[in-house]
């Protein structure tokens, strides 16, 4: 029971940082109908915007909670900044082109942004710096809690219940919901929609950004390829869950990290990077629409 516990806990932390990245596919998939694959990369900037400015801001010199949210803040609004970038430059000026146009343009993003990293950041792994160490285990009877897993799935929920406030309780969130459902009649109504779409970016870019913090802080070796696998992860924890659908896209999460979890702990570690896939193809087979997900018809 108690090796169970911990395989829970584990499994939950992974799941909430999956779901960080899987809510910036759900939402641009939802307002655009684009699937970004370059969002894996932008997790992989986050990561190293966070060990940057942790080294400049000397703030390994004394490690605490309030050195993690200063990194994660800075990391979020650089990747918000790069989400608007890309949203600008790469995915607007093809917004009425053929799908396919915008799907080999965002897996171009997605070369060129692993590409630049290795030329920027160097082909070898960086050590993330030490910016929150909390001393010793925490125990509740004989379960013993690793303190930076528990605090990387709270501050991750802290974040997604942020994002569910400002999708249902704003005016904003009214707008890209609104977007999401029709954009010539939000234009009509007066909803700058070229505006809510690039907050939409920007709001998923900065939801990456902390995960590759959080995932930093956990595992600290980061490199300019680490956003590849974790992305296409996440996109299949979207799928799962629904994609389009904020609440599909974090329960999504959850089942894969604690289905990879179980699987390590119990059955097959060589299996945990097929499990994704295999979760894929069955969702795609009997449910394409995923655990929340509508069918969409196109009016023509």
């Amino acid at each position: 029971m108690i090796q169970f516990v911990q395989h829970l806990i584990n499994g939950l932390s992974l799941g909430s940082i999956y779901a960080l990245i899987a809510l910036g596919y759900t939402m641009v998939f939802g307002i655009l109908q684009l699937i970004n694959f370059a969002h894996g990369e932008v997790y992989m900037l986050g990561a190293f915007i966070g060990m940057y400015s942790a080294r400049a801001l000397h703030l390994t010199d004394r490690p605490s909670i309030g050195a993690l949210v200063v990194a994660m803040a800075i990391s979020m609004a650089g990747t918000a900044l790069a989400g608007f970038t890309i949203e600008r430059l790469a995915y607007r000026p093809l917004r009425k082109s053929p799908r396919i146009n915008v799907l080999i343009t965002a897996v171009g993003v997605s070369l060129f942004l692993q590409f630049s990293g290795q030329l920027l950041f160097g082909a070898d792994p960086k050590v993330f710096p030490e910016i929150y160490h909390p001393g010793g285990q925490w125990h509740i009877g004989q379960i013993m809690l690793n303190p930076l897993q528990l605090t990387v799935f709270i501050i991750s929920i802290l974040l997604m219940l942020a994002l569910q406030t400002i999708v249902y309780r704003t005016r904003l969130g009214r707008a890209m919901r609104a977007v999401s459902f029709n954009h010539d009649l939000a234009s009509l109504m007066g909803i700058p929609t070229d505006r809510v779409i690039s907050f939409t970016f920007m709001l998923g870019s900065a939801l990456a950004g902390a995960a590759g913090v959080l995932v930093g802080l956990i595992y600290p070796k980061i490199d300019p390829l680490m956003g590849t696998l974790p992305g296409l992860k996440a996109f299949v924890a979207a799928v799962l869950g629904g994609i389009g659908n904020v609440t599909g896209a974090v329960v999504g999460s959850l089942i894969l990290g604690l289905s990879e979890e179980f699987l390590v702990g119990y059955w097959a570690p060589t299996f945990r990077d097929a499990l994704a896939f295999a979760l894929l193809i069955l969702i795609l087979l009997f449910k394409p629409t995923g655990l929340f997900g509508t069918g969409r018809q196109d009016k023509v």
